[in-house]
């Protein structure tokens, strides 16, 4: 996991990338944004972004019958060639698992559709009965094989995987730096949250609030909030406050604690980490989440600038995230 490639420095002020040429919408269930440094680059850089996402959700959803990610259930346990965007996805998602030592684990397919999350979140009942969970997650990723030179792809029987948790900010690594290369321009890509810049830094660095209520960025923030800026690599901010829903009186949310195959019981809301590249940060966001009081000194360790809003409100930041914004 990089630790030295970006950094977090405090916005004092609006920057030029405020008033930069940009595009939202909503796809794959989440808030779209692209900002690029040419105005006359928009257009093309929005309709790029447009198919990798749907080539995304064709190939990584676990949400539609005709994914690859779906169909693959009929061969778990077998050796089967993907395609290369898929191979690209898992193993991503195995980066995370091993950086993690399994916190961020993508066979939690299963435990996600038992805790209610069994469709795309605008679908998912806001009420539910109570949940009958009385098997704890077995985490298989270890046996999830995937041989490069081939693209082929070995599921443990009987597994069900869910790339949602690291998919997102890979595919924002992936999107901006490719605009980036084909355009010949500064483009910053936001997918939910996961942020990746890539190309021509504009003057000031690429300003992002940083919020504990998802809202719209042109608007005022709602709750604890930052302004900085970053030039290179990615941030990602996870919470347990965006997406909750209830079964049985129980609060749920989507960052699910693999030891116990439930929303894991963390002392934090939200989490923001900068880091080497969104697919990195986003590891570290979610895994922070789900260690608790112990993300701290692990983030620390690593030197990654983070920020961890508790449930009482109150801010955390470590390893050179400004201490002070507007």
């Amino acid at each position: 996991m990089s630790t030295t490639s970006t950094s977090a420095t405090s916005t004092l002020g609006p920057t030029m990338s405020e008033h930069l040429p940009s595009a939202d919408w909503n796809a794959i269930g989440t808030t779209i944004r692209i900002v690029v440094t040419d105005a006359t680059k928009l257009d093309s850089a929005r309709a790029m972004l447009t198919d990798d996402l749907a080539a995304l959700d064709l190939a990584c959803s676990r949400f539609r019958a005709d994914s690859e990610l779906m169909k693959l259930e009929a061969r778990t346990g077998q050796p089967t060639t993907v395609s290369a965007l898929l191979a690209a996805a898992v193993r991503a998602a195995l980066r995370g698992a091993v950086l993690t030592d399994g916190l961020v684990d993508p066979t939690v397919g299963q435990a996600m559709e038992a805790i209610g999350y069994d469709s795309d979140f605008a679908s998912v009942p806001a009420q539910g009965g109570p949940l009958r969970v009385t098997v704890r997650h077995v985490p298989q990723w270890r046996q999830i094989k995937l041989d490069d030179s081939a693209n082929l792809l070995t599921v443990p029987a009987g597994a069900r995987l869910d790339l949602g948790a690291t998919a997102k900010a890979w595919a924002a690594d992936r999107s901006a730096e490719g605009i980036a290369r084909v355009l010949r321009c500064g483009v910053l890509v936001s997918l939910g949250g996961d942020i990746a810049v890539a190309g021509d830094v504009p003057p000031g660095g690429w300003s992002i609030r940083v919020q504990d209520v998802t809202g719209d960025p042109s608007t005022p923030a709602e709750g604890p909030s930052a302004v900085i800026t970053i030039r290179e690599g990615g941030l990602a901010t996870s919470s347990t406050s965006a997406r909750r829903w209830q079964r049985g009186g129980d609060l749920m949310h989507h960052i699910l604690d693999p030891r116990t195959g439930r929303p894991a019981d963390s002392d934090w809301r939200t989490v923001s980490v900068a880091a080497g590249s969104a697919l990195d940060a986003n590891i570290a966001s979610t895994a922070s989440i789900i260690r608790g009081r112990s993300a701290t000194g692990w983030l620390a360790k690593l030197g990654l600038p983070a920020r961890l809003v508790a449930l009482d409100g109150s801010v955390t930041t470590l390893a050179g995230w400004p201490e002070v914004s507007p």
